[in-house]
């Protein structure tokens, strides 16, 4: 107990001086005062020179303390104004897309990338643009590309129920022209993206690429590149949005996305079957088979010849 007094006593001492010394202006007004007035009491007869000096002292100190806590005041004031502008930039981190602005990201965000990463429903647009124009940029420029496709399984009839009810219910209406989604077609975009992926990986030596089958429907699609992350919705005329690299979210998709592959049933694509420049029939439903994807009973050669077409000869669904 008495080793522990003195201890307690310096600590109270240098609190006190450190309160001094950011209060010294008070501490200096208070001092004088004091000083000026027991003088005072205790000697009627002071000059008034000496009183109007210490009079103008007090008030000097006040003036130096005013000025010391606007400057405090200052301070906060930039720290917050900082605090403020991060906060914007973190709002701005997040760019909005409308229109012909999506494709033109998307075409950006292929010319120099060397890896692609792709999680969304069937992969429609990913067979008709984004795989063959970044395995043709990766030819043009002798690089490696790799590529992580993440879509829904064909062979689980939940989730290609559940993501053709998803298609129908907010996709076109009636009438738009455009081909009504069913499960049927549901599977037949998910496996024509199975097929797409092993026919460009048995043409470029350079392509790694992994397909990950989910059996969850998404809502959204995600596509990251070395430079930035674009996140679409299956109807063009909504806002689609672009994170750059350098911003934490970014870094947070992918993780996310990681974590939804590793949630997925990965095919071993080093098992498929060689396909032609043009794929007969047999070849493909070999190459499913092989890759542990069969297709169903009911699936003719006309279905597999959707598929085919789907895969090799995909159009654009958003070219206008």
């Amino acid at each position: 107990m008495t080793s522990s007094t003195p201890q307690g006593a310096g600590h109270r001492l240098e609190n006190a001086i450190a309160w001094a010394l950011r209060n010294v202006d008070g501490v200096v007004a208070i001092g004088v005062a004091l000083v000026v007035g027991v003088m005072d009491v205790l000697n009627q007869n002071m000059d008034d020179n000496i009183v109007s000096g210490a009079t103008l002292l007090v008030l000097a100190a006040l003036v130096y303390g005013s000025l010391t806590e606007r400057r405090r005041r200052m301070a906060d004031l930039r720290a917050a104004t900082a605090g403020t502008s991060r906060a914007i930039e973190d709002l701005a981190m997040v760019r909005a897309l409308s229109g012909a602005e999506v494709a033109l990201a998307h075409e950006r965000a292929r010319r120099a990338t060397t890896r692609w990463v792709f999680k969304g429903g069937t992969g429609t647009y990913l067979r008709a643009v984004t795989l063959p124009e970044c395995v043709l940029e990766a030819q043009r420029q002798r690089r490696s590309l790799s590529m992580k496709i993440d879509i829904i399984n064909p062979a689980d009839d939940h989730v290609c129920a559940a993501y053709a009810r998803f298609r129908s219910t907010f996709g076109p209406g009636a009438g738009s022209g455009l081909a009504e989604w069913t499960v049927e077609r549901t599977r037949k975009e998910a496996y024509a993206t199975v097929v797409a992926a092993c026919w460009h990986r048995q043409r470029l030596d350079t392509l790694e690429i992994d397909v990950h089958l989910s059996s969850v429907a998404p809502t959204l699609r995600f596509d990251l590149s070395d430079t930035c992350l674009i996140i679409t919705q299956d109807d063009p005329s909504r806002v689609s949005l672009c994170v750059e690299r350098d911003r934490p979210l970014y870094d947070y998709y992918v993780t996310e996305l990681h974590q939804s592959r590793e949630q997925a049933v990965k095919l071993d694509l080093r098992e498929a079957v060689p396909l032609a420049d043009d794929p007969t029939v047999d070849e493909v439903g070999r190459l499913l088979d092989r890759l542990g994807l069969p297709l169903p009973p009911s699936f003719t050669d006309r279905d597999v010849g959707d598929i085919i077409d789907k895969a090799l000869r995909a159009e654009n669904p958003y070219r206008r």
